[in-house]
């Protein structure tokens, strides 16, 4: 059974330590956090008080999210770039996450080498992973996987980069190979809303995963299991129903048991 970790995003009322308590609850290994949230990183504690509350409450830290645009990495881009990473080697993170431009333009494969040669060093400083997480909507120059994994493995010499495989931009992007063994993280969420087209589908579209999953969640992780992923399901749902249900502990409860039940009864 694959081991769970916590996105802030999923609990995106919570604060930086109630989030650290749920995740205890829930039995997860690690969380994410995130520099997207209303209020300061880790609510305004420093990174060494908040690697003092990751530490006591026995969990790790995934990665801190996010770098955006890193893919055409502007002076200034680069500049908050370099600042997420030093929070992020402060507080003991292990990887840092990148995220493509969305913004309908094309992909830049030259500025999308450079910006990970620019950002390697800083990464290799730190201790850090750069996690490539290629979104799957339609405005997203970096679309797919595939794209990502033939640049590196044709600039070898990029070694820090590993890929997020997010189960709903893989639905979205209708991408087939996984590439489990150059995957550093999974994120999973689901979509339960009929009557929409994955061109339609959103973040607020995000829910978590049961039995009324549209994007074969249970599938992607059967596949990236048996492929040789032994890293965690970290629940990254963004919708704001879910983040406004006080339920919203148990109901991941719930996607965990789910989830654990389906791959139960698949090996069986």
């Amino acid at each position: 059974m694959p081991a769970f970790a916590l996105n802030h995003m999923t609990v995106a009322s919570a604060g930086f330590r109630q989030m650290l308590e749920l995740a205890q609850q829930l039995g997860c290994v690690g969380v994410e956090c995130r520099n997207d949230l209303s209020g300061p990183l880790f609510d305004g504690y420093s990174p060494t008080q908040a690697a003092k509350m990751l530490r006591d409450a026995g969990l790790r830290l995934l990665s801190l999210a996010e770098i955006k645009r890193f893919d055409r990495l502007t002076e200034a881009v680069l500049r908050d770039a370099i600042s997420l990473m030093d929070s992020a080697a402060d507080v003991g993170a292990e990887a840092v996450s990148l995220i493509p431009n969305n913004d309908g333009s094309l992909f830049d494969e030259a500025a999308f080498v450079e910006s990970l040669e620019l950002l390697q060093p800083h990464l290799q400083q730190r201790g850090l992973t750069g996690l490539i997480e290629p979104l799957g909507f339609e405005t997203c120059g970096l679309r797919f996987k595939k794209t990502a994994i033939d640049i590196l493995e044709k600039h070898d010499h990029l070694t820090v980069f590993q890929l997020i495989h997010d189960t709903f931009h893989h639905h979205l992007a209708g991408e087939v190979d996984l590439f489990a063994q150059q995957t550093g993280l999974v994120h999973l969420s689901g979509v339960t809303e009929r009557g929409l087209e994955a061109s339609q589908m959103r973040d607020s579209h995000r829910l978590l995963v049961d039995q009324d999953d549209r994007l074969g969640n249970v599938t992607q992780i059967i596949q990236l299991l048996n492929a040789g992923y032994s890293g965690l399901m970290s629940f990254e749902a963004f919708a704001p129903a879910l983040h406004r249900d006080p339920n919203n502990v148990e109901m991941i409860r719930n996607s965990m048991n789910y989830i654990d039940a389906a791959l139960s009864q698949e090996a069986a």
